[in-house]
């Protein structure tokens, strides 16, 4: 018998972390190779980890709630065969373990410290990289702290109650990054991640809420705080600048009224107006390269490939499912991705591909009547497009005649640091000339 490593598997792009939401096997249940562990949380998606092997589970070292970065070890697995090793789930490949295969990673068991003479200070000393890089972020000096895990461990928990109580343990002025690489070995990849790019934000205590009879405390779930995170960086990191223009869609408006009956009829879905606002923007891209371009630090990533990425809302959760190669399809190929992606996260089947890759989002706001926006960009991108609610109102025509037309906003949030207000608007103007002339003369769905 040979005992193996499950570790957390990277579930979608830029995706460096995922939270065990819910246990689908117990120590003691045989499994067979691919079959599902556990259903796991992103702030991209939602999955099931598969296992990479057949055999015995024997110890589920993360519990149901807890956050772990990729890499990390989620549970033991007795295979038969001989030699220890460790397998990132859903992934062929292999990586070098954070952990010695005799010491378990965080445990889920969080609850009050144990007694210091049921410490195993051996354990104790091994931090996961989770750990060592939260330490580094906000100066934590970890033999100072105490560890609620199994053996005495330091969790991500341990830590993060620390942070919100705003009394950080620190030894001296010696850097929190020297402490940290002295305290444990880490993995050549978790040093890269141990040191941030920049300084972190001091951490903030949580405000303090004054609360009476009758309210409700909604605790954070996992993908929520993932969220949180992602859009508190994205403001932080990316100089947001927003633009809007007003577009006449009534030709719009009156060929896709004229045709959608028939479309439901041949296709069997709807065809509604977003596919026709992603056709303009894509072909704006291809005369406009620059704003479908990424930060990356010492240079700007300009992307040969258009994916679009759209934003798709659940009661407690947003998605942003990418429609692959946009620029090779036409209308009616558009709205199936759209349809297709938008019932995967509904029935939550959205798999980490089907969200990797966006170049630039498209965000219908105007699905549930909003008329004006400033969407926070989905980093890394450049920008993001909100398409408001088409309304009708009075507009002053060229002739001077007060005419009612079919008036929709288009809200442009960029990136600043890549791209400037010119090239913005010159991408706007050509996406507003674009749905303007779409009529049924000129404007194919097929």
């Amino acid at each position: 018998m040979a005992t193996e490593k499950i570790t957390m598997p990277q579930l979608g792009e830029s995706v460096t972390e995922g939270t065990i939401s819910k246990w689908l096997v117990q120590p003691g249940d045989t499994v067979k190779k691919y079959d599902p562990l556990a259903e796991v949380m992103t702030d991209k998606v939602n999955a099931e980890v598969p296992s990479s092997f057949s055999g015995t589970i024997k110890e589920l070292v993360a519990g149901e709630g807890d956050t772990l970065s990729v890499g990390e070890l989620i549970c033991y697995i007795e295979t038969e065969g001989e030699g220890g090793g460790s397998a990132t789930a859903a992934s062929s490949s292999t990586e070098k373990p954070a952990e010695t295969a005799s010491t378990p990673t965080e445990s889920s068991q969080t609850g009050a410290a144990k007694p210091a003479a049921n410490v195993d200070r051996a354990a104790r000393g091994r931090f996961s990289p989770a750990v060592v890089r939260m330490a580094s972020e906000h100066g934590i000096d970890l033999d100072q702290v105490e560890g609620s895990g199994q053996s005495g461990r330091i969790t991500r928990k341990d830590l993060q109650k620390i942070i919100d109580s705003g009394q950080i343990p620190t030894k001296g002025n010696k850097p929190a990054t020297e402490e940290v690489s002295s305290a444990a070995p880490v993995s050549s990849q978790s040093q890269e991640t141990a040191t941030p790019q920049q300084p972190s934000a001091p951490a903030l205590k949580p405000v303090a809420i004054d609360t009476v009879p009758g309210d409700i405390e909604i605790p954070v779930s996992g993908i929520r705080k993932a969220i949180a995170q992602n859009m508190v960086r994205s403001k932080h990191e990316a100089p947001h600048a927003w633009t809007m223009v007003e577009v006449d869609v009534t030709n719009l408006v009156e060929y896709r009224n004229s045709v959608k009956g028939d479309f439901k009829t041949k296709e069997g879905y709807n065809l509604t107006f977003l596919p026709f606002f992603i056709k303009a923007v894509v072909e704006s891209l291809k005369e406009f390269p620059q704003i479908n371009s990424m930060w990356a630090g010492d240079k700007i990533i300009q992307k040969k490939d258009i994916n679009i990425s759209i934003a798709v809302a659940t009661d407690d959760a947003l998605y942003v499912p990418v429609i692959k190669h946009a620029d090779e399809k036409s209308i009616k190929g558009i709205a199936r991705d759209v349809k297709e992606l938008a019932d995967k996260v509904r029935t939550n089947k959205l798999a980490g591909d089907d969200m990797k890759g966006g170049t630039f989002t498209v965000n219908n706001t105007g699905s549930f009547g909003s008329v004006m926006s400033t969407p926070i960009i989905n980093y890394p991108q450049a920008a993001i497009l909100s398409v408001e609610s088409i309304v009708k109102r009075p507009v002053v025509m060229n002739n001077g005649m007060i005419a009612v037309r079919d008036m929709v906003n288009l809200c442009l949030s960029l990136d600043h640091r890549v791209l400037d207000g010119l090239v913005c608007g010159r991408f706007l103007a050509a996406v507003k000339a674009r749905l303007e002339s779409m009529t049924k003369e000129n404007t194919s769905i097929y």
